[in-house]
């Protein structure tokens, strides 16, 4: 597999359609999963992009009667493999958000009791200079309690989101197929593009 990129379009040239896809997926060619070089390559690409222009991906095959069947179905394929990422990573931000509360009910019930417990029963059996180390240890133990969910609310989920509206958008790339000559080892040109 060749490939290249222009400021547009991301471009593939490939000598079969199927080494853009998974060998080992059992399912139909359009349902199966991309091959993990094809897609990091095509992902990497598609964030160099702007994301206010719409993405294309062209794919250079070869020309030839299975090829141009398997051609027809790359867009079907890309938008299918492309949505259920953005799927998967939806639900990777649902599950972060979920874990988020509930860290942030922890941590909260940690505060509130760290500062309860400074004010109560240190202030009550303590002298002046203990007292004080104590308070402010409490105090800063209640709040590191909340480090986790104030980072996962305030920067974790960041990534995920642009994450997820890049596969949103590759489901919707336009998918162009251009067919290139199939040239024998002896370097004949064994079809011409029609």
């Amino acid at each position: 597999m060749i490939a290249q990129a222009s400021e547009e379009v991301i471009e593939l040239r490939v000598d079969d359609i199927a080494q853009l896809f998974h060998t080992l997926d059992p399912f139909p060619f359009r349902e199966r999963d991309l091959d993990k070089e094809a897609e990091e390559y095509i992902v990497g690409w598609a964030r160099e992009l702007s994301v206010r222009q719409p993405i294309r991906i062209r794919v250079h095959h070869p020309n030839t009667d299975a090829q141009a069947k398997a051609a027809l179905e790359l867009r079907d394929a890309f938008d299918h493999y492309f949505a259920d990422r953005a799927s998967a990573t939806q639900r990777d931000i649902n599950e972060l958000f979920r874990i988020g509360r509930w860290s942030l009910a922890i941590g909260l019930a940690i505060l509130i009791t760290c500062l309860l417990f400074a004010h109560v029963v240190v202030g009550a059996l303590f002298a002046n200079p203990l007292r004080r180390l104590l308070e402010e240890s409490l105090l800063i133990l209640g709040w590191v309690a909340n480090w986790r969910p104030l980072e996962i609310f305030l920067y974790d989920w960041w990534p995920l989101v642009r994450r997820r509206d890049l596969y949103r958008r590759l489901s919707k790339a336009a998918i162009e197929t251009r067919p290139h000559p199939v040239v024998s080892e002896a370097g004949v040109v064994l079809r011409q593009d029609g």
